[in-house]
């Protein structure tokens, strides 16, 4: 997480990214193996979602435990900082549903 000049820089710099808030709101429902998250998550690329997950363990905002099993298990969670950012997002997704609609109903 790279401090900027204003803390709302800060903030959407931290999560903006494929579908980062996407996977945010989906781990506060609870843990999830990654193979959930691919189900959850079908207009990314399996790259693409790897990547986003380790950018969001760097930040501080999820956590990757690896289960001593065979086949191995990994699952991802929230930090507290994850789970603190999670009203923001909700709120976030209702603005998009608000833009959303003024955009349906505006006509050319």
């Amino acid at each position: 997480m790279k401090k900027s000049y204003c803390p709302i820089d800060t903030f959407i710099n931290t999560v903006k990214g494929k579908r980062k808030g996407t996977i945010i709101l989906h781990l506060f429902q609870g843990d999830k193996r990654y193979n959930e998250l691919v189900k959850l998550l079908t207009d990314i690329s399996e790259r693409m979602l790897t990547k986003q997950l380790k950018e969001l363990e760097s930040d501080g905002l999820i956590v990757r435990t690896v289960f001593p099993e065979v086949p191995p298990r990994v699952e991802y969670s929230l930090t507290e900082l994850g789970k603190e950012i999670h009203p923001i997002l909700k709120s976030m997704f209702k603005g998009g549903i608000l833009f959303e609609k003024s955009i349906e109903g505006f006509q050319y």
